[in-house]
């Protein structure tokens, strides 16, 4: 149950990073056609990671009902959350101003070296993202434990099973 807590917590931290990858594994004409199929969809994705990552902190602080008790842990997660969130937004300027793709094109053995540099980033951000939730999540009382692995959890419309299928 604590993997699937810290699981659940992490997902709100890495939320913010998740329109980086999914907008560098969409080409540019199926971006163009998924915003014309839903209208609001590049307004949003035109917000910063930073700017994204405060709404859902705050929505989640609201709803968990964060105790003064538990301001402290509270703002160790915040304050990790918030700094993935900003070193997504130099990438996510650079991705929507086009200037990733200036250039060469990339060749298969280098399309996977960065993948492969950004998996070992996205494992560093989450073994800080899981240090500062395990004792948020400890603090927390049993109601809240219940608001968190609800709220938290990334279902995303797919029975729980995320982007990539069953775990």
């Amino acid at each position: 149950m604590n993997k699937l807590v810290t699981t659940t917590l992490v997902s709100l931290a890495l939320a913010a990073a998740a329109p980086l990858a999914a907008a560098q594994a969409t080409a540019p004409d199926a971006a163009q056609k998924s915003q014309a199929q839903r209208p609001d969809h590049g307004k949003r994705d035109a917000r910063l990671p930073s700017e994204r990552v405060e709404a859902r902190l705050a929505q989640a602080k609201t709803k968990l009902k964060i105790t003064a008790a538990q301001e402290a842990q509270w703002n160790a997660f915040a304050d990790v959350t918030r700094r993935h969130a900003k070193a997504a937004d130099e990438p996510f300027k650079a991705m929507r101003d086009g200037k990733e793709s200036q250039g060469k094109r990339l060749t298969a053995v280098e399309r996977l070296e960065r993948r492969q540099q950004m998996a070992a980033a996205h494992s560093q951000r989450l073994t800080e993202v899981i240090a500062a939730a395990k004792p948020l999540y400890a603090a927390l009382s049993p109601e809240q434990k219940v608001i968190a692995d609800d709220m938290l959890t990334p279902r995303r419309g797919h029975g729980g099973r995320g982007h990539h299928g069953p775990a």
